[in-house]
């Protein structure tokens, strides 16, 4: 999306900016971890392909992502490409995947809320930390409270640059597809509101968690319930490429 190709996310534990050209190469050196290619069912690209990849990411309607950084101290007004961001700042990424809802289960049928199912669009998202280093430090936690803060006060936004032409649309719930391996992710996300589908995993050996967001008034108001919560992140101007 172009929505964010200027906005960086600031908290005392993380920085969120646009993924950008100058990230590829270590984004690319992350991905050759096999570990990691089996945690987020991904397949290695050539570097080529990684920078035809991050294109996609940032121009395409349905697609919304963020690096994720240390926070340089002190925060400063404005985040720099290349200075606040720089490869031994770089932790992981936070994607926003978004797509038509099709689903017709009986949750839709019993929910008074529903909509048209061509109006209502479900988010998926995918957090990575990719440094071991940096694991279990807060890190996940406050880049997935943050970009939760985003996506629920610019829904509308969002939803206006992914549905363009189409009829007005609404956020029927974010969910996450998890490895059931991956003890710790299906923890974080269940400790921020999230809630599995199903107690088994599915053929591909993932757990999926749901966070209900239409019909639902109260999301943005629970997460400060949630433990690392420390007020919506800085919404700073990120200059853009240098």
């Amino acid at each position: 999306m172009l929505l964010n190709e200027h906005i960086a996310l600031v908290t005392p534990q993380i920085l969120l900016c646009p993924y950008s050209e100058h990230h590829v190469p270590t984004y690319h050196e992350w991905m050759k971890d096999e570990e990691l290619q089996e945690l987020t069912a991904s397949e290695p690209l050539s570097l080529p392909e990684e920078y035809a990849m991050q294109q996609s990411w940032r121009q395409d309607h349905d697609k919304l992502t963020f690096i994720a950084c240390l926070p340089p101290s002190p925060i400063p007004t404005t985040i720099v490409p290349k200075e606040n961001d720089t490869p031994s700042a770089m932790l992981g990424d936070i994607n926003l995947f978004l797509f038509d809802d099709d689903d017709d289960d009986e949750d839709r049928t019993n929910n008074k809320h529903k909509t048209n199912a061509s109006n209502t669009i479900v988010g998926e998202i995918e957090l990575m930390i990719a440094l071991k280093s940096h694991h279990r430090k807060g890190h996940g936690r406050a880049a997935l409270l943050a970009f939760l803060h985003y996506i629920l006060t610019n829904t509308a936004a969002i939803l206006d640059e992914y549905a363009k032409a189409k009829t007005a649309a609404h956020l029927r719930y974010l969910r996450v597809k998890i490895n059931k391996e991956n003890v710790k992710s299906v923890n974080l996300f269940e400790s921020v509101g999230f809630v599995k589908t199903s107690a088994e995993a599915n053929y591909f050996g993932e757990v999926e968690l749901r966070l209900q967001v239409l019909g639902d008034g109260n999301v943005l108001g629970g997460l400060e319930e949630v433990r690392g919560w420390c007020g919506g992140p800085l919404v700073l101007e990120y200059r853009g490429e240098v």
